[in-house]
């Protein structure tokens, strides 16, 4: 019997990182370590995932129906053998036909790619999480205008797929200034919105989705996010979790900024 599948918002790190030497070398340790029990402390198995990248943006929300996707190594001047990666998750056309069927009787528009590669944002987070490629994965993109209601409006539709015993990621970062991250100093006022973020992920689940709807007024938020890709991912978490509670499972200061997973449900 399936059991409900809880949703998930997960950060995918800093491009190939957790199969590079860092120095200190544990660096990326804490939350590589993190990513490996996704998976098992899950109380059921999923059948299938349904990941929302930040990596992918389109005029509509679009999902991917290729049934065995390539690696797409979105990522630039890294170390050669992180462009030799493989991860051959096969992917899930019928989860995306089923996705589609439901954003569209919310009156959400989509679209389908056949040919699209599993991004950073998908296959570096599940290569540890899931090592054995052996659960099949939908992409999910966002829509380009980034429109916060409109990606909690389309995790809410989403929301059945939950008891067919799809588990929802989404995928991204809850801190992402790349300025602030690549030269490592504090960002103290990035700090300010991951309190905030925690407080309201946390809080009442009633009240949860007007305060993500208005996260750009919160403390430190564009110092957190100068642009939002990073965080649009978990507006459809949030949103595919209902009136369930949410729960921080991870968090720590990673090069100078707070980062925080949570899960509903």
């Amino acid at each position: 019997m399936q059991q409900l599948q809880p949703t998930l918002f997960l950060p995918h790190g800093g491009g190939p990182c957790f199969f590079m030497d860092w120095d200190p070398p544990e660096t990326w340790e804490k939350m590589r370590a993190f990513l490996a029990a996704v998976i098992g402390n899950l109380a059921q198995r999923p059948r299938q995932i349904l990941l929302i990248t930040a990596h992918w943006e389109a005029e509509r929300i679009t999902l991917s129906n290729n049934p065995n996707p390539e690696l797409l190594f979105d990522y630039n001047n890294f170390p050669p053998h992180t462009y030799e990666l493989r991860w051959p998750a096969p992917g899930a056309p019928d989860l995306a036909r089923r996705a589609a069927d439901l954003l569209a009787d919310a009156g959400i528009s989509t679209a389908f790619d056949a040919t699209r590669g599993y991004d950073h944002g998908v296959f570096v987070p599940m290569k540890v999480a899931l090592p054995d490629a052996d659960i099949p994965v939908a992409m999910m993109s966002l829509r380009a205008d980034l429109d916060p209601r409109h990606h909690l409006d389309a995790g809410s539709a989403l929301a059945p797929l939950r008891a067919e015993g799809v588990l929802i990621i989404g995928s991204g970062m809850s801190s992402h200034n790349l300025r602030a991250f690549v030269t490592g100093h504090d960002n103290a006022d990035a700090d300010l919105f991951d309190a905030w973020l925690q407080a309201v992920v946390t809080g009442d689940p009633l009240l949860r989705d007007a305060a993500l709807t208005g996260w750009a007024a919160a403390p430190g938020a564009r110092a957190a996010h100068p642009r939002e890709d990073h965080l649009l991912p978990l507006m459809v978490a949030a949103g595919a979790a209902g009136e369930n509670d949410g729960i921080c499972v991870y968090a720590e200061t990673l090069m100078g900024a707070r980062q925080s997973a949570f899960r509903f449900g």
